[in-house]
Order: structure tokens, then sequence, then C-alpha cells
């Protein structure tokens, strides 16, 4: 039976049931699988055959989050990572060489700027940043050897929202692979390959967990792409354990209920706040006074769970603040169930200079709130009494 909703598609996609006839699926903890005979091995590893022969190239779970994560995001194919981090990595390496440009958005995951600028150079892959506010420039950044446009939508931590139809668009007339980051919005919120992108990538770390628990990361899109990126994931090896890939495709079952909640208190938070006379700016893509309004409504379901607010009083107050947080969770992750607080500018962008923070929207004061699921008064109570320590 062919289910067409992702609530369905996430529970009851399914790896086939073993003889005992299990309900849930069982975690395969086994570093390889063993053959019937010398022909059935030599078949196996000349891919005559499609079967499992060893946990770094694949296994049953894994196996089985790749095509639920495949019919929610309509992707071909796709390929599972330690991280997210190891799945950004090996995409980019798999399919770059010496001499190939990326463009990409300046507003990007702090590490993913690290590979860019600290290590790509050392193998003669280059790079340039284009503002996500000024796409109307970007034509003019291709260059003969550019091979990837790259980008995150929503960004972090500004909730920029960028145009990602225009983008498909000006990838395909220059022959460009468009790869979008989708980790802050998931699949049931947006889904990048309908409006043209060839390879999506997320931190299962984030909103497809959870709840804090595990690390991954998968990549999915065009099938002659994903299968360049696997066989260089599978000589390399940033393999996701198969109890990761577990827990991950269970989290999946309860992914639509969760992000709805999520994007629930999300707004109310961003309604709530945005009057708060310590209060510079709130930002939340669903909230009608964000610049990209009107796209974000029409790229995504909801606004997703990340609200950034901006306070009064930049550097200080924005310390301030997380020192008089009691609930929230001071912590370097996100999409979790808890409601976590960060302030970006003293700790994860804490080494680029002011110039560099404001180039892509994190204000001194900036605090990024990643919205969980405890009931909205309490979320509101704390973050209120925080505001009036500053």
């Amino acid at each position: 039976m062919e289910y067409k909703n992702p609530e369905t598609i996430a529970i009851r996609t399914q790896s086939e049931r073993t003889q005992h006839q299990e309900h849930s699926v069982p975690v395969y903890l086994t570093s390889s699988f063993v053959f019937d005979d010398a022909e059935d091995m030599r078949a196996s590893f000349a891919e005559e055959k499609q079967r499992n022969i060893y946990s770094r190239y694949t296994n049953p779970n894994c196996a089985e989050l790749v095509e639920k994560m495949c019919l929610l995001e309509g992707a071909e194919a796709g390929t599972t990572f330690a991280t997210g981090m190891s799945a950004i990595f090996s995409t980019f390496a798999a399919l770059l060489n010496s001499g190939d440009h990326v463009l990409s958005a300046r507003s990007i995951f702090g590490n993913t700027h690290t590979l860019f600028t600290k290590y790509f150079p050392k193998w003669n892959i280059s790079h340039t940043y284009f503002n996500v506010k000024s796409l109307e420039d970007l034509e003019g950044l291709i260059r003969p050897e550019t091979k990837i446009l790259y980008v995150e939508s929503p960004t972090n931590p500004a909730t920029d929202i960028v145009d990602l139809e225009m983008l498909a668009t000006l990838s395909r007339k220059h022959n460009l692979i468009f790869i979008v980051d989708n980790c802050f919005a998931t699949p049931y919120l947006q889904q990048p390959i309908k409006f043209g992108a060839a390879i999506v990538i997320h931190s299962a770390t984030k909103l497809l967990d959870g709840q804090g628990r595990v690390m991954g990361g998968i990549a999915v899109g065009k099938a002659d792409l994903i299968d360049t990126v696997y066989r260089f994931a599978r000589i390399t090896g940033p393999a996701l354990s198969p109890f990761n890939a577990w827990t991950l495709s269970k989290s999946l079952e309860t992914l639509a209920v969760r992000v709805e909640k999520h994007c629930e208190n999300a707004l109310q938070l961003a309604i709530r706040l945005e009057k708060h006379p310590k209060i510079q700016q709130v930002r939340y893509p669903f909230l009608p006074s964000h610049p990209q309004y009107e796209l974000a409504q029409k790229q995504m379901r909801l606004g997703g769970n990340i609200v950034t607010i901006e306070v009064i009083g930049g550097l200080e107050s924005g310390r301030a603040f997380l020192d008089a947080i009691e609930m929230c969770s001071l912590t370097a992750n996100l999409g979790d169930t808890r409601t976590i607080v960060s302030h970006p500018a003293s700790t994860t962008h804490g080494k680029l200079s002011t110039e560099e923070r404001q180039q892509v929207g994190i204000m001194d004061g900036l605090i990024r709130v990643s919205v969980g699921l405890e009931h909205i008064e309490d979320i509101v109570q704390d973050i209120e009494k925080a505001l009036v320590s500053i």
C-alpha cells in the first residue's frame, strides 16, 4: 500500500519483519552479515545483488531510516552518516575536485564555514559567500569553475528565508548542484527537492531525533549524486551506528506531532514577546513582521521552532539574560523537547568580529530560542523573568 501523508509514511514504513513477526523493528547490532556460499559472497561484493555486507556500508536500520527520509523529502536515494557535519563534509568532499568553486550563503553553520575557509583551500577548493538578502547579485558571482550552490533555509540563527525556487532555476541555468541544509525545517515543514534542490542534508541530531539523545546525519537527493556520496562515505567510514539509526527512525514516527507543537509554541512566544519593552526585535518566519513572511508561507507548512529576540543592551545584556534563565537549558543543541536558549555573539560566533556577525544578522544582543514542548506559559514566564534582569 502506498502512503501519501507524512505522518503515515513515517510510522508505517518499516523494514521487512523477521521470522519472529515483531511489531517494532529490532536493532541490528551486528558489524557484518554472513553469506550462503562462495558464489553468494562473490556476487554480493561484485554488487550483482543488493544485500547487507558490512555495517560500515549499510545496515537494515540505516536502510529503513533512508527509505523513510526519501519518501518524506521526495528524493530518489539517500545515505546516512554519524553526524550532521560528517554528512556535510562527505557530500562536499565526494562531489568536489581540486580547482572547483562553491557558491554559498554567508549565513551557514559555523563548522561548515570552517570547512570552506580552513580545510578546503588545502585541496584547492575555493568558495564565495553571498548575502541571502541580496539574491539579485548572485548570478554575477558564478564562475566557470563553480560546481555547487549551497544554502540553509531558514538560516541560523537569523531565520532568514531563502527563495529556493529562484536558486534552483539559477542552478539549472548554470549546471550547478543545488544543495540545501533542511535541518531547521525538517521534511515535515519543507521539501526543498520540490523546489528544485538536487541534494538535501540534515543534522538528524536536531529535530529529527527531537529529544537530545543521539547524533546522526543524512543526505538524500538525486540517485547518481547520492551514489557518489555513498561510495565516498563507504570508503572513508563516517558510518551511522545501527542503534542511532533505529532511534532516529523511531523518532520520525512522532515527528509530525512534535513539530506541530514546537511551531505552535514558537509562534505564541514570538507574538507574546514582540511588544516587550526590553526587546528591540523578534524574528520568526510565520510572524507577519518577518521580512520574508510571504515567502516562508509559500515554502513552509509552519514556521519552525526557532525564535530569535534582540535584547536591548548588547553583549552584556545577552550574557545577563542567560545567567537569569531558570528553566530553559543553556546548551549547544537545538530541536529538543526542552526549550534551549543561547547567545551566539558570546558563544558560537564569539570569535567573529562585530562586523562579521552583523553581516549574517547576529547582533550583539541576539538570543536564539529553540522552543521546546513545555507548556507555553512556563516558557514565557521563564523568558520574561530573565528579561527583567537586563
